[in-house]
């Protein structure tokens, strides 16, 4: 008699492991491993082995390129996250915290597309149709060709899509559907698998784009296994408060264009719409204060002007405190033990806390001058020229650098009436800026 096989996975990250463990070597959980049947096992092995085996291995000289058509979701900022518009076909992972915006982005777009003669089924799984209903009567999204369908079975919703020729399908949300073929609970692993599975085979069959909206972790990654990230074509995430007006929804996987990215979007009375003249949303121009300096960050092709705010405040406590919103904490530190090292502006007695408006998070370096000269202004409590942006990494050395897109950036500041800019070398297109050369950041002082 055969050996009966065991097989444990985990609940958070989706790692299978023959044994039980009580900390999951992947993501870290405790107790998190539940033991899988046979049929579980099966669902397992076949959305990990997708690959047909009869397929055969080609030249690429052999391979026919196909052409990647799109089609418009309505949106100008949704189309730019992905790379032009909605690819038939394609399957795409949109997350981001309640409240923030999700459903109303994607009810608003499925009436706009519906608008246009294609038929558009939204699966409500949290919400009944009469309360979908009520957001589009706000929306103005009522359309004879949109359908809603409230379930949580997959095996409906796929006679459904059987019953009618969709070309967009909105899915809210993933961890609420469930397969009657699988005994796990909603939400779970071996659900969020398979459904996806089951999704991504429908969208490519049948040439359908397919919106799924899921959960994010209180870390802020989405809900469920890391494999569900891998399945789908394209992963979108939402950022910003949902108290705020501006949301920024970004691009972290694209299989059909760039992931650098961004749309930013304005919750208005009508809905999330595209968000007009964003250029002068993110900083304030009209007042002229201690700790503040402006920046231009590059998200995608787009330059984005920042304001750049800096408290510096002495300390009661023998621990000074380093606090960042918007930028990271670490390279903080490393920006102020340079201004120590090589300006011998004593920050060890002081409290330093950094502000990015506007709920933009930084991931480049070129806002590290900007960082510098806010934090000095704080300290000697004597304002920046709001007529004036820095621009510019600095290394560890002391060095400023420069950073790629300059002409682009120094092009959208002088649009918004810029005067002056800290670079570390002239920019090789003429601008209506006048440039101060600052390779250095011992040349900071010398500007103030």
């Amino acid at each position: 008699m055969s050996k009966k096989k065991t097989l444990f996975e985990c609940q958070h990250c989706g790692l299978t492991t023959p044994r039980w463990m009580g900390k999951c070597t992947n993501c870290g959980a405790w107790d998190s491993f539940v033991e899988l049947n046979e049929h579980q096992q099966d669902v397992v092995k076949q959305t990990k082995s997708t690959t047909s085996p009869s397929s055969k291995a080609l030249s690429i000289n052999e391979i026919k390129e196909e052409e990647i058509f799109r089609f418009s979701s309505k949106s100008r900022e949704l189309d730019g996250v992905l790379g032009g518009g909605i690819v038939p076909g394609s399957l795409t992972l949109i997350g981001g915290s309640p409240g923030v915006g999700k459903s109303t982005l994607l009810l608003k777009v499925g009436g706009d597309i519906a608008s246009s003669g294609q038929n558009v089924l939204y699966v409500t799984g949290e919400e009944s149709t009469s309360q979908i209903k009520l957001r589009a009567n706000r929306l103005n999204s009522n359309q004879d060709t949109l359908f809603l369908l409230s379930e949580i079975r997959l095996e409906q919703v796929l006679v459904e899509v059987e019953h009618r020729n969709y070309s967009f399908i909105i899915i809210d949300s993933i961890q609420t559907l469930y397969s009657e073929n699988i005994s796990s609970a909603p939400g779970s692993v071996t659900q969020v698998r398979q459904i996806t599975f089951e999704l991504m085979r429908i969208a490519k069959d049948r040439n359908i784009a397919i919106f799924i909206i899921g959960h994010i972790t209180k870390e802020g990654s989405i809900a469920g296994p890391r494999v569900l990230e891998h399945m789908v074509d394209t992963v979108l995430y939402f950022e910003g408060d949902s108290s705020q007006e501006l949301r920024i929804l970004r691009g972290f996987k694209n299989r059909f264009g760039p992931t650098s990215e961004i749309g930013v979007f304005e919750m208005r009375s009508d809905g999330l719409v595209s968000a007009t003249d964003i250029a002068s949303r993110f900083f304030n121009r009209n007042s002229e204060q201690a700790g503040s300096a402006l920046t231009v960050i590059m998200e995608g092709s787009r330059p984005i002007i920042l304001e750049v705010q800096a408290l510096v405040s002495e300390s009661h406590t023998a621990n000074s405190k380093r606090q960042a919103t918007g930028f990271d904490t670490n390279r903080l530190n490393m920006l102020l033990a340079l201004l120590e090292r090589k300006l011998e502006i004593p920050l060890s007695g002081y409290d330093v806390f950094i502000n990015i408006t506007g709920g933009i998070k930084i991931s480049e370096t070129s806002a590290d001058l900007a960082i510098l000269a806010a934090i000095i202004s704080s300290f000697r409590n004597r304002a920046i020229s709001k007529q004036t942006i820095f621009i510019g990494e600095v290394s560890l050395v002391g060095d400023v650098r420069e950073v790629f897109g300059m002409d682009a950036r120094l092009k959208e500041a002088s649009m918004q009436n810029i005067t002056k800019a800290l670079v570390c070398k002239k920019p090789l297109e003429k601008s209506n800026i006048k440039t101060f050369i600052v390779d250095e950041v011992t040349k900071l002082l010398e500007w103030y």
